[in-house]
């Protein structure tokens, strides 16, 4: 092994996302052929690519893999295997519009098990008005959940109203809805809750439950930007999926060319999500967290936010701020402020593999 393929193997993780370091020297700088149209390609913290499609409109554009867990329900994992792309599709400020599906489904899903999954992908479309326009569906050996194929969602509205990770700025208060962890519990509840049921209680078990339906952001982004957008309130929005709710705030930090400041003690852990990561021995303030969306909004309209949230029945706290790019990445804890720091690996995948063994 060469020097410079040590140093790439280094960076690529056994398990979970690739770390920033290794989409920048592998992926980055090759992305096809450079065209016009596209304002903004893939880089590492963004959600969505977007595509100038004329008249003053865009396109932004989001793909993931469809993830589903037959232990949910076939019900329950097909709607979060929607709002998965759905989310990640309405950080640009839009509801989605378009959805393109590829399922590669196992040679054990039944007809019916597939209808239940297709007629949820086909409601919560619809709720959202979004129309299904193409896709591929067969079986085949070798293949298994919860990857069970891939997705892709277009979202498109003015090109003025857009969204995305670099546009927050020095200043801009960031805002977390719903708290750590909401994956993560919510998974883990639903996965293991003989052993939640047993080790922890019911009250607790029931709690983490009922995050299973917290898991999603599309409603959180969709009223947030109600408010304004750019320099009329909010100016950039991210799901903090894997690494969380710190990774999350260092990848808008990164994507924006800002510092932050974060106040640990502002981040809500729920008490059902402390009891439950603990007893996995997750963190979690680094673990996946569908469902928190972090909001960089304009400090003149972070109470308008708030309030705004608050009214549509989705709590969120301020738990930082933009600083600009010279003054670093901070996390502070009981006043003590120490380096933020990205946190590469989830621990729910460890998690998951060892509460599955």
């Amino acid at each position: 092994m060469g020097e410079a393929d040590a140093r790439v193997n280094a960076k690529f993780p056994a398990i979970g996302k690739i770390s920033p370091d290794f989409f920048d020297e592998v992926i980055y700088p090759r992305l096809g052929s450079k065209r016009k149209e596209v304002i903004v390609g893939p880089q590492h913290g963004f959600d969505c690519g977007v595509v100038r499609i004329g008249d003053g409109q865009v396109m932004a554009v989001t793909t993931d893999p469809i993830f589903i867990v037959p232990e949910y329900g076939f019900e329950q994992a097909a709607w979060f295997a929607w709002h998965i792309l759905a989310s990640d599709v309405t950080t640009c400020g839009f509801p989605p519009s378009y959805v393109m599906v590829d399922f590669n489904l196992p040679m054990s899903m039944t007809e019916e098990q597939f209808a239940t999954v297709w007629g949820v992908f086909d409601r919560e479309s619809k709720k959202y008005g979004a129309a299904v326009v193409g896709g591929h569906t067969a079986r085949y050996a070798g293949t298994g959940y919860p990857m069970v194929g891939g997705a892709t969602f277009m979202a498109t509205g003015p090109e003025d109203r857009y969204l995305n990770q670099g546009m927050a700025g020095p200043g801009d208060v960031v805002v977390a809805t719903k708290g750590a962890a909401i994956e993560a519990t919510g998974i883990f509840a639903c996965a293991f809750s003989e052993v939640i049921r047993e080790k922890l209680g019911e009250d607790v078990l029931k709690a983490g439950q009922d995050l299973f339906f917290k898991m999603s952001t599309v409603d959180d982004a969709l009223a947030a930007v109600e408010i304004g957008v750019r320099d009329e309130g909010v100016t950039a929005m991210h799901d903090a999926t894997e690494c969380g709710v710190i990774g999350g705030c260092f990848e808008i930090a990164r994507a924006s060319g800002t510092g932050i400041a974060i106040d640990k003690d502002k981040i809500v852990v729920r008490p059902e999500v402390r009891a439950i990561c603990d007893h996995f021995g997750m963190d979690p303030l680094i673990s996946i967290s569908e469902g928190t969306l972090l909001i960089c909004v304009k400090e003149a309209r972070a109470e308008k936010l708030l309030s705004h949230l608050a009214s549509r029945g989705i709590p969120a706290e301020a738990i930082g701020k933009l600083l600009p790019g010279d003054q670093g990445f901070w996390i502070t804890e009981a006043g003590k402020r120490q380096t933020l720091e990205h946190p590469v690996v989830d621990p729910f995948w460890d998690a998951m593999g060892r509460a599955m063994a």
